[in-house]
């Protein structure tokens, strides 16, 4: 059986990039690709437990070590569990959050060295990497005025500069697989872009 597609989502909070990865399920189902969509943290029972308590505002004295190493158990169970077998069976995995995010959150965001935060998040994910990364991208004051409030997004915006900094160096990293769209436009003009990109790569 041919091996799946993983396509992974991108992009600092409130840009929409949950919104789009539904457009491109909904797509998929209609061109008759079997898809999965999953996220992280959170894709799995574990998961769920995880994402309560690093998204969890009331939670104030989470070390930044700790904030790291629990999205990486989070990648790991939810790698085993659901990722890896859906590409064995051939199918579409849409994730929203993956490795890029971590690097970007914890490494760039946080000040840590984004390579040692990359090492880590490649032991718990065993070599299962995207074969293509859609990051959404805004300006901050507009994305950030969409979001809820959780912890992470409690942080100041010297924070999401650096996180979008590190979704800009990762990008100029690796051109072939990660790519910066535009989140400007309307919901439909961003999906054209995503779509656009996804045919050309000629992946699905």
């Amino acid at each position: 059986m041919k091996q799946g597609t993983f396509i992974t989502f991108e992009g600092i909070d409130g840009v929409g990039k949950s919104t789009q990865l539904d457009l491109v399920y909904q797509k998929c189902l209609q061109l008759g690709h079997p898809v999965v969509k999953t996220r992280e943290p959170g894709g799995t029972e574990l998961g769920r437990g995880i994402r309560r308590l690093l998204l969890n505002p009331g939670l104030k004295n989470l070390g930044a070590q700790a904030e790291l190493l629990l999205y990486a158990a989070d990648r790991a169970q939810h790698v085993a569990e659901v990722i890896v077998p859906a590409l064995k069976a051939g199918k579409v995995v849409l994730c929203d959050r993956y490795l890029d995010s971590t690097v970007a959150y914890q490494g760039y965001g946080l000040g840590r060295d984004p390579v040692l935060v990359r090492q880590i998040n490649e032991l718990a994910v065993e070599g299962v990497l995207p074969q293509l990364t859609l990051c959404l991208d805004e300006e901050l004051e507009r994305a950030l005025k969409r979001t809820k409030g959780d912890r992470i997004e409690q942080r100041d915006l010297e924070y999401y500069h650096r996180v979008r900094n590190g979704y800009h160096q990762i990008a100029r990293a690796e051109p072939e697989r990660f790519f910066l769209i535009d989140a400007s436009g309307t919901i439909d003009q961003v999906f054209e872009k995503i779509w656009s990109v996804i045919a050309e790569r000629g992946i699905l």
